[in-house]
């Protein structure tokens, strides 16, 4: 076996010479006489052979024989049987000099670990060691540790570092993600919405028609009957419950329909004569919508509606005397100006007044802002709203529940307060019929349908001639045979004033058609006459001074 170099053995002394640059001590070898045993040494000496650590001068120790088999021997052993020698040493040594012993030992550290059988083996006593010698093994060093805590700290903030960067990435990528989805959305929204430019109802009616055409609306009808001063107002309640937006299409009484005998009516006489079913069926006709309910609203109702939801707020256009009043120049009911609040009653006068020379369409739009700055203050609860809606005891038409109408106007609601709602005028030409601009901007666009107007020539034209001697009653002459249906001719004023009013036709079978003209202006049935018209009209009127127009 190959023995370890034990410092120490056989009487070796060592002595300090100083510290290595990590404090620990060196030691150097005492020179002495003393014989040491040298496994490694050569031809020259006993036993084993070249020992680079003999001295000069020293003899070797008598070798020990290990069963005659040494690796190492590099010669014959003197007395004794050559030793199997399997590296061919042996006759490498032969030659060789005896190496002579270092004078100078490395100063080095007594501290290597001797073989476990070092005390058998050489036959001396194994050095003992202490522990305080080695005492350095264990002891921190304070350079050391800072270095370590330096190194994790640098390591520590250079990771922080990272993830910092690693987190900025993934929110600005999650950000681009979001905003090119919202992009995407926002682009799909408007197209689908009819919205997109390019595919607007100005730009492209295709586009527009088919875009209107798959979005999903909810459609009723309101009369509001006035109890007192007489006379109706409509108009139509859309919830369109794809794109997300509300309206309110007020309906001219003038408008031109087909009554239930095929004849041609006006929407007021279609109201009053008709019913509920009838009017909305001759809408849907005309409209092309799919009216799903009427909701009659008398006045008195509507007064009750607006103090159950705690009053309405209105910019009102437009000073209304109190009807009430019992003399002239009192206070008027409703102020005109910004936010006017309206209580029950201030709201009724304020839907239903029509000032002396107003078209009908002035009245009208002071409803729809009644219509929607109710549904500003109704519940967007369903629940709640329906509750609303049962405390009026309304007598519903059967088409339309409380608990439906109540879903709807709460629908509705939502919308009016969140800002997606508007009113709209369905413009209707002096014959009663719908123009092109309504049909694309109203008909097409919010409600999804098509105008298909009644036939011109199936309505009786009217000539209308003011010899009252009042100009306003033209205006108030045509819109009562508007509203009956019939088709009104400018037919210009009188150069004098005349005493009775007359109504003249040309042709024998037109004579039913003057007496209805009559009845319809509110004149006696001896002013129809037989004789010549212009070609242009079915019925001549000259509006004399017994001419009374009503309140229409």
């Amino acid at each position: 076996m190959n023995d370890r170099y034990d410092p120490g053995y056989g009487g070796d002394q060592y002595e300090l010479v100083g510290y290595d640059e990590y404090g620990r001590p060196v030691y150097r070898q005492v020179q002495t006489q003393q014989q040491t045993y040298d496994p490694y040494a050569q031809q020259q000496q006993q036993g084993y052979g070249y020992d680079p650590y003999a001295q000069a001068g020293q003899q070797s120790p008598p070798a020990y024989d290990y069963g005659a088999y040494d690796p190492y021997a590099s010669g014959q052993q003197q007395g004794g049987t050559a030793a199997h020698d399997p590296y061919g040493q042996a006759a490498a040594g032969a030659g060789t000099a005896q190496q002579p012993r270092v004078a100078e030992q490395t100063p080095h550290i007594p501290q290597q670990a001797g073989p476990a059988d070092a005390e058998d083996v050489r036959g001396g006593p194994q050095r003992e060691y202490h522990t305080e010698q080695f005492a350095f093994v264990e002891e921190p060093d304070d350079n050391s540790e800072d270095v370590i805590d330096w190194l994790k700290f640098t390591e520590n903030r250079t990771e922080r570092r990272e993830e910092a960067r690693r987190r900025a990435r993934s929110r600005i990528v999650a950000l681009v993600v979001v905003l090119a989805l919202a992009a995407v959305g926002g682009v799909g929204y408007l197209w689908y919405a009819g919205k997109l430019p390019g595919l607007s109802s100005d730009d492209s009616a295709t586009g527009t028609a088919t875009a209107a055409g798959a979005q999903k609306r909810d459609v009723i009808v309101v009369h509001l009957h006035d109890t007192k001063g007489g006379g109706t107002a409509t108009a139509l309640l859309v919830d369109n419950t794809t794109t997300k937006r509300g309206t309110t299409v007020l309906l001219p009484n003038s408008l031109a329909l087909n009554s239930d005998d095929g004849t041609t009516t006006t929407l007021a006489k279609s109201v009053e004569d008709d019913g509920s079913d009838g009017t909305r069926d001759a809408l849907d006709t005309v409209l092309g919508t799919d009216i799903e309910g009427t909701w009659r609203l008398d006045t008195p109702y509507l007064q009750n509606l607006v103090d159950l939801v705690g009053n309405i707020d209105v910019d009102t256009n437009a000073e209304v005397p109190d009807p009430d009043a019992k003399k002239k120049g009192e206070a008027p009911l409703v102020n005109k100006g910004k936010a006017q609040t309206l209580s029950g009653k201030m709201a009724v006068a304020y839907a239903t007044y029509r000032a002396p020379g107003e078209a009908q369409s002035a009245q009208l739009e002071r409803f729809g802002q009644v219509l929607q700055g109710v549904l500003r203050k109704l519940s967007s609860d369903p629940q709640a709203a329906t509750t609303t809606i049962q405390t009026l005891a309304q007598i519903l038409d059967p088409s339309l529940t409380d608990k439906d109408l109540g879903s709807f106007l709460a629908g509705l609601s939502d919308l009016a307060k969140g800002g997606d709602y508007r009113t709209d005028l369905l413009p209707v030409q002096a014959d009663g019929t719908l123009s092109a601009q309504a049909s694309a901007g109203v008909v097409k666009n919010v409600l999804g349908g098509t105008a298909k107007s009644p036939d011109k020539d199936a309505a009786v034209s009217v000539s209308v001639q003011n010899a009252s001697g009042v100009k306003d009653n033209t205006e108030k002459a045509r819109v009562v045979l508007l509203n009956g249906g019939f088709t009104f001719l400018e037919g210009g004023t009188a150069g004098s004033a005349q005493a009775t009013s007359k109504v003249t036709y040309a042709d024998a079978a037109d004579k039913a058609k003057a007496a209805e003209v009559a009845k319809t202006l509110g004149l006696p049935a001896g002013s129809v006459t037989k004789g010549r018209i212009s070609a242009s009209a079915d019925v001549a009127v000259i509006l004399g001074q017994d001419y009374k127009p009503s309140s229409d």
